[in-house]
């Protein structure tokens, strides 16, 4: 067999991505074994692959990969999301380039173009996660605004609506100017920022007095309707149903009082402006105050903003403080640190708007989902995310469900009249018609309904996904749903807990009747060497595809798993890839250099061999029950590392070297055929991190059907082999070791064979002394009762190990050598005892740190006492 000499990702990635998809192994349907099922986060329609999509996408792939090979029936659903705020963004630029704009458009030919888009971009990013070794079942790929999906998304509506949970009514919102729309409260995300509190003077009606306010948003005095005092604050009781006159525009309004007011912020008197502050709006509200909007919709000022109409908000600010300047009006600026709200989406400073929105009640609703999580019913991983959970699910407000978008899913809403309630909620507009033939008493046509503009939030169509990708929300009872639902893991990032995870958990009980998952694994962000999260803005997010051309996918998934703890933040390096890359290829050249053996079949098996392949067996049994408790505690990270190092050390470095031939000499058949099997055993566990280079060494192996391929191989169980041997050899390996560092430090050439003398007074099974007298060279291991004079030595725990130097060294010299470092060592330790005999480090100090004191104080006696027995020895031989 030719084996490359050289591994080649790019080549043998498509090769068996192709292979894995021609052969169908991805795919899934209800049969009779157990399902283990994992529904993906779908990502943006349109989006492109980014470092925290990798991340998620890995640790999905490891976990339905690992499912696979225990015999479970993996189904991993893959699709996308229609991102209403985000596509419609995208498209509107896009239109823009062309000089249209949307607003010379109707609704459905702006919908031509934003499929246009969809069929254009969408699905990009699937095909990317393929470049990754992502193993869905693509035949079962959804997209948010499929035909049944949409379907699902409406008969929820309407049921919710039947059932009294959702309404339509005025209410203050987060309105995003930029994309004109609403945004939940979780979508808004708050910034530190550095403003002005501007102090301003209104003059008080028919006197000569004035009263002071201060605002951080002087531009919005123009809709003020009110000052307000705190009853109990004396310093204005004079002003008990007096009047005062906003200045510039000139309005009367009352001097009211409320206890909401803060006596020490600012004046303590405070401007109301119901139409945009919710605080405001609620005092507004129960003083029946006028509300005046003074913005449109893209926070340009509409008429009420008199000569500063159709100008921008933060340019009417700069302005009007100027004008207010002129007309005596202002009393003084301060610097001030404001938490401004803006967008999730488009990064605009959110603006609080009084509009008509759709909304879903969700104290009711939650509690199950509450429970459910407080519980460890649905668990999180890690745990810490309870109590966020808990937080935001106890303090839940009812959720704005409406976008002024024309890209989603337009609300089943039809409306036959111009009053507030002048309206039906069905699936369709025949029966619609029906609804509102009875409600009004009148024989209506369908031309005189007519549909609510706006569309759903899009997370109302993903709170359904592991339900409606089933087609359970259609059809409640079908095979699929019933087979798959509940899925097993979710793995997400945190701060989509609220958005999608708890939302979906609420749908699961009240559409399912149980949790639509039992675990949610949640990433951590994917953060670079500064710190800093990975953004297009900052430039500091490798592309993930060019990352994969140039250290390969297996090599990737290794990097961006190598530090990734459940919940923590990944400090992603580049080179951690690399790493990867390296261990791609010490796997490949482990492999060549096994295959390149010759074998003989007449060769006695060597003793040095048999204990090899024990210890192996052995370690091997180790290494699966540490897995498994890893795979157990969602700790994938850990995982990779247990499966690196028993690959790397155990099996590339130790074990290969017990089994290796001499140089130029055959190996025995026995050993030959037990090596093969001890690197496929390696690599079914390596097959769930890298599933490239694992199959293509397993089918180098040996000519495979489509049943035996690796993909589809049985995950190895706990053989049974005698544990007691991993702690024999982690012995062995310390002695074979300290032998190899005394043949680096008196330079003695590893083909000249040693003698070794040992004082047994740990009792120690001699069964690996075979592998000792191999790796160490030694043409003599003997046990002695008596220390050995002229010797150099050295300790593994209470044994004592000599080798004698004869002319492999001048005593003189290694004497003066030893006792260098002996004085070194014994100023060492007089170091660590005088901070130690310290009482105010010992009372302060963590106690972690005074345990590595402790740690470093006793390794430096054994060291000396181990010094002090080679220069007595020595000196002995030199007399």
């Amino acid at each position: 067999m030719n084996i490359p000499a050289k591994y080649n990702p790019l080549k043998v990635e498509d090769k068996w991505y192709n292979y894995w998809m021609e052969k169908g192994y991805f795919y899934s349907e209800p049969d009779e074994r157990q399902p283990y099922t994992i529904v993906i986060p779908p990502p943006n329609v349109t989006g492109v692959l980014h470092m925290g999509h990798m991340l998620n996408n890995t640790l999905q792939d490891v976990l339905i990969r690992r499912a696979r090979m225990q015999g479970f029936n993996a189904c991993w659903v893959p699709g996308t999301d229609h991102a209403s705020i985000a596509t419609e963004a995208k498209v509107v630029a896009k239109l823009k380039e062309e000089a249209v704009k949307k607003e010379d458009l109707n609704r459905d030919e702006f919908l031509e173009h934003a499929w246009d888009w969809t069929y254009k971009h969408g699905g990009i990013i699937l095909e990317q996660l393929k470049k990754l070794g992502a193993s869905c079942d693509w035949k079962r790929t959804k997209f948010t605004m499929d035909d049944d999906m949409s379907e699902s998304v409406t008969k929820v509506f309407v049921d919710l609506f039947n059932k009294g949970l959702i309404y339509r009514g005025y209410r203050m919102v987060n309105w995003d100017p930029e994309a004109k729309t609403t945004v939940s409260d979780e979508e808004v995300i708050y910034k530190e920022k550095n403003g002005k509190l501007y102090y301003l003077r209104y003059p008080i009606e028919g006197e000569e007095g004035f009263v002071t306010i201060a605002t951080t948003r002087p531009e919005t005095i123009l809709g003020d309707t009110a000052v307000c005092v705190n009853p109990n604050d004396e310093r204005f009781t004079h002003l008990k149903g007096k009047k005062v006159i906003v200045p510039i525009v000139n309005r009367v309004i009352p001097v009211i009082e409320d206890e909401y007011v803060d006596v020490e912020f600012g004046t303590g008197c405070l401007k109301i402006t119901p139409a945009h502050d919710p605080n405001d709006k609620e005092i507004g509200e129960k003083h029946d105050l006028e509300v005046i909007d003074i913005f449109n919709d893209d926070a340009t000022l509409n008429s009420y903003g008199l000569h500063y109409k159709g100008k921008d908000r933060f340019v009417v600010r700069k302005e009007i403080v100027k004008e207010l300047e002129e007309l005596k009006n202002l009393v003084k600026e301060e610097d001030y640190q404001n938490k401004i709200g803006t967008s999730e989406r488009t990064g605009a400073v959110i603006e609080p708007k009084v509009s008509i929105q759709w909304f879903l009640k969700m104290k009711d609703l939650s509690e199950p989902a509450l429970k459910a999580v407080m519980e460890d019913d649905v668990e999180l991983v890690p745990a810490k995310f309870k109590n966020t959970y808990r937080h935001w699910m106890e303090n839940v407000r009812d959720w704005n469900i409406s976008r002024q978008l024309w890209w989603g899913h337009r609300i089943p809403a039809f409306f036959y009249g111009n009053g507030t309630d002048d309206y039906v909620v069905a699936e369709t507009a025949e029966e619609a018609l029906i609804l509102a033939n009875k409600k009004t008493g009148k024989e209506l046509s369908l031309d005189e309904l007519k549909q609510e503009e706006d569309v759903l939030d899009t997370w109302f169509s993903s709170w359904l996904w592991p339900i409606s990708v089933f087609d359970g929300i259609r059809h409640p009872e079908n095979k699929e749903i019933e087979y798959y639902y509940p899925t097993q893991d979710l793995v997400t990032a945190p701060e989509i807990l609220f958005f999608w995870v708890a939302r979906m958990i609420i749908a699961g009980y009240e559409y399912m009747g149980e949790k639509p998952f039992s675990k949610v694994y949640l990433t951590g962000i994917v953060r670079d060497k500064l710190g800093r999260k990975m953004s297009k803005s900052l430039g500091n997010s490798p592309d993930p595809i060019g990352l994969m051309e140039k250290y390969g996918a297996d090599g990737v998934r290794v990097g961006m798993l190598l530090t990734s703890p459940a919940g923590n933040d990944l400090p992603f390096d580049e080179d951690l890839c690399e790493q990867g890359r390296n261990f791609s290829n010490k796997i490949w050249n482990s492999f060549r250099l096994v295959k390149g053996w010759e074998v003989s079949e007449n060769i006695e098996q060597p003793e040095s061999a048999k204990q090899a392949i024990k210890w192996f067996d052995a370690k091997y049994d180790n290494v699966l029950e540490r897995l498994e408790n890893s795979y157990k505690g969602y700790r994938i990270s850990e995982a990779l590392m247990i499966t690196y190092k028993f690959i790397w050390d155990d099996f590339s470095s130790w074990y290969l070297e017990m089994v290796k031939p001499a140089y130029q000499s055959p190996i025995d058949a026995v050993t030959y055929k037990k090596t093969i099997e001890n690197l496929e055993k390696i690599l079914k566990i390596l097959h769930p991190f890298m599933p490239f280079i694992s199959e293509e060494i397993w089918q180098l192996i040996t000519d495979r059907k489509k049943e035996e391929a690796l993909i589809v191989a049985r995950w190895p169980e706990i053989s049974g082999a005698k544990n007691d041997l991993v702690a024999q050899f982690e012995f062995a390996s310390e002695v074979i070791s300290g032998i190899r560092n005394i043949r680096k430090d008196k330079n003695i050439p590893n083909k000249n064979a040693i003698e070794v003398f040992v004082l047994n007074n740990e009792m120690n099974s001699t069964d690996f002394d075979v592998i000792i007298k191999k790796l160490g060279n030694l043409e003599k291991l003997e046990y002695v009762t008596e220390k050995l004079s002229g010797a150099i030595s050295f300790r593994v725990k209470s044994n004592e190990y000599f080798i004698p130097m004869g002319d492999n060294v001048n005593i003189e010299e290694e004497l003066e050598k030893l006792e260098s470092e002996l004085n070194y060592t014994k100023g060492f330790l007089k170091s660590v005892e005088k901070k130690l005999s310290n009482e105010r480090f010992v009372n302060n100090a963590p106690e972690k740190v005074i345990e590595i004191e402790r740690k470093k104080e006793s390794d430096a006696l054994a060291k000396i006492k181990v010094l002090e027995e080679s220069i007595k020895n020595l000196k002995k031989g030199e007399n």
